[in-house]
């Protein structure tokens, strides 16, 4: 009976053992499926990144010139509003001289379409 329960326990601990060993080669195999994702991820952006400079230098070759049209297109603005500014500057008491003119200058008259009946 003694050497059954010392075999007994002997496969006990074998089996606490070999349990050990598969948790411990569990956590192994997680640790190295985290460190694989994280790489591949890192792969991922980095070749995001470089597709994205690729497309970046292709449209600025395809579009060139779009950006000095914009530019362009800003000094014509710049230029057209200074000169409306000066245009603005020029007429501004000439307008309100003329403004207040028509409303203080009353000139009392029959409209051309007023009937009398009588």
């Amino acid at each position: 009976m003694a050497s059954q329960s010392a075999g007994i326990q002997q496969l006990l601990q074998a089996e606490k053992r070999a349990a050990e060993r598969v948790a411990e080669a569990r956590k192994r195999k997680n640790k190295r499926l985290k460190q694989a994702k994280e790489e591949a991820q890192a792969e991922i952006e980095q070749y995001r990144l470089q597709r994205e400079r690729d497309f970046k230098a292709k449209e600025e070759a395809a579009l060139g010139s779009h950006g000095s049209c914009s530019e362009e297109v800003e000094k014509e603005t710049s230029a057209k509003m200074s000169i409306v500014q000066e245009n603005y500057k020029q007429n501004q008491e000439l307008v309100l001289e003329q403004l207040l003119s028509l409303v203080c200058e009353i000139k009392p008259e029959i409209h051309a379409n007023y009937r009398f009946s009588g």
